[in-house]
């Protein structure tokens, strides 16, 4: 890693309010109001425990994430800390898998984008909005770091409202006794029609495959480290608040939604959040919905370009992308690293005039770059198991220590293990699957070429140097620890 005092360095400009906000606006994905709908019809009311787990899990993730990145303020990410700590290969392959996987995620968003406007314009042609999505994002980005996180603050409290005018609205309904189709809205609807998992195992594995891509983005206040004020105090708050989130926004959400109606009721093709509103009467209610939708798209596709700016501009510092997206421009803004990145966007306008079978590949691709997120994640957990071991006088001087580090890192780990033998289970995922050692494969081919300059090989060779030194030194504190705990225990044993 890098660190080098006199080069210019990312702004501090993301207050408290930015990076709480940032957190929620990550957490709660696009597919919660989109793909609610299908993962009930598949799970029915073991949902809610889907949800539950995958959050869980990816607590400690963030947890993990947390420590490592507090460990070491000079760290601008995630890639940062797997380099330092596992050696180049991992700060290559994490940064432009990221990259990659932002990237990827932000043309699905333009693509999408364009169709939530063609709800109220339908004459428009589709790339007008696609082109002004994707100058909507240079224009948000280009000022300055604040103006990210004043647009995402916004986006974010978008979507707080609507899911909390949906729980409150089903409440009223539950606590009313509403009754549609013949069927009263009662907490009871959650059990009564084939118990809590009426599609047996392999239907609540199902909702797995689904729901997990709902998570995407859970990361990103990671990519805000080197921007955030008072991160020792900032970043902890953000991410013990994770777990409340996702009671409220998930959890919360679904018991709602399956309480006002039964689980068999819900469609796989529609948005539950629409049906709710329109049985609540609501004026416009699929007009709203659509609102929140779009927004929520936008939200998604603007993380993703600051965060592959980002990102860019970090593996740019170290040698691995091109020097040009190293610079900063006044306002201390990786403008060459944006600019890059929104290019990759206008493929979204391409593929809004594909024919059917260039969708499906598209609907794989997107497929795959959600796996590579979990790829991502993985790599963060094994860079805390190596850092534990490695630097344990760190670890103990930690003010923010992961929770059952010794073993939830491995738990974690089985468990995205699961996700995968999940989605060998159907055949479109399974596809997708066999597909994205393809991007692993390009990736390797673009390392060996890079392990041939000298500089790379001369970090190589400091990196070896300095684990070497490190296993020195965890050996004496580890010693010097034993020596302590024998040292408590005589006084106590006479």
């Amino acid at each position: 890693m890098s660190n080098n005092s006199s080069a210019p360095h990312l702004e501090r400009g993301l207050s408290n309010r930015h990076i709480q906000l940032i957190a929620i606006g990550g957490a709660i994905g696009t597919g919660l109001f989109m793909g609610s709908g299908k993962t009930i019809s598949v799970a029915g009311p073991s949902v809610i425990f889907v949800y539950m787990i995958i959050g869980f899990m990816l607590f400690f993730v963030m947890r993990a994430m947390g420590e490592l990145l507090l460990s070491n303020t000079n760290y601008k990410n995630f890639s940062d800390f797997a380099g330092d700590i596992l050696g180049p290969w991992a700060a290559f392959f994490t940064g432009w898998t990221y990259w990659f996987c932002w990237v990827v995620t932000g043309i699905a968003d333009v693509v999408a984008i364009s169709h939530y406007v063609a709800y109220w314009w339908k004459d428009l042609p589709l790339w007008i909005p696609a082109v002004a999505c994707i100058l909507l994002l240079v224009a948000l980005n280009l000022p300055s770091v604040k103006n990210f996180g004043e647009t995402e603050f916004w986006f974010a409290l978008v979507k707080i409202v609507a899911i909390g005018a949906l729980i409150v609205i089903g409440l009223v309904m539950v606590i009313t006794g509403f009754e549609h189709n013949g069927v009263t809205a009662s907490f009871t609807n959650l059990w009564s029609d084939g118990g809590m998992f009426p599609t047996g195992f392999m239907g609540f594995v199902a909702g797995f495959q689904i729901a997990v891509f709902a998570f995407v983005g859970i990361e990103l206040v990671g990519t805000t480290a080197a921007e955030t004020k008072d991160p020792e105090t900032t970043l902890p708050r953000a991410i013990n608040s994770i777990p409340i989130r996702i009671l409220f926004f998930y959890v919360g959400a679904l018991v709602i939604l399956m309480a006002v109606q039964p689980w068999n009721l819900f469609s796989a093709e529609e948005s539950p959040f629409v049906g709710m509103f329109a049985l609540a009467g609501l004026a416009g209610a699929a007009g709203i919905v659509n609102f929140v939708v779009l927004t929520s798209a936008t939200s998604s596709a603007n993380s993703g370009i600051y965060s592959t700016s980002r990102m860019i501009h970090g593996l740019a510092e170290e040698g691995d992308a091109p020097k040009a997206f190293a610079k900063l421009s006044r306002t201390k803004v990786p403008r060459n690293a944006l600019l890059f990145s929104c290019m990759f966007l206008l493929a979204g306008v391409a593929l809004l005039y594909a024919e059917g079978s260039v969708a499906e590949a598209f609907t794989l691709v997107t497929t795959v770059s959600a796996l590579c997120f979990m790829f991502v994640w993985s790599i963060i957990l094994i860079s805390y198991i190596v850092y534990r071991k490695r630097r344990p006088q760190l670890h103990s001087e930690s003010k923010f220590k992961m929770p059952g580090g010794t073993f939830m890192p491995y738990v974690v780990l089985a468990f995205f293990g699961f996700i995968l033998w999940a989605l060998t289970t159907q055949a479109d995922t399974l596809s997708a699957l066999l597909f994205t050692p393809i991007w692993f494969v390009a990736l390797g081919i673009g390392y060996v070429l890079l392990r041939r300059r000298p500089q790379h090989a001369a970090l190589r060779t400091l990196h070896a140097a300095k684990v070497i030194e490190e296993h020195k030194s965890a050996a004496e504190f580890n010693a010097g620890h034993v020596i302590e705990e024998q040292e408590l225990r005589e006084p106590a044993a006479k």
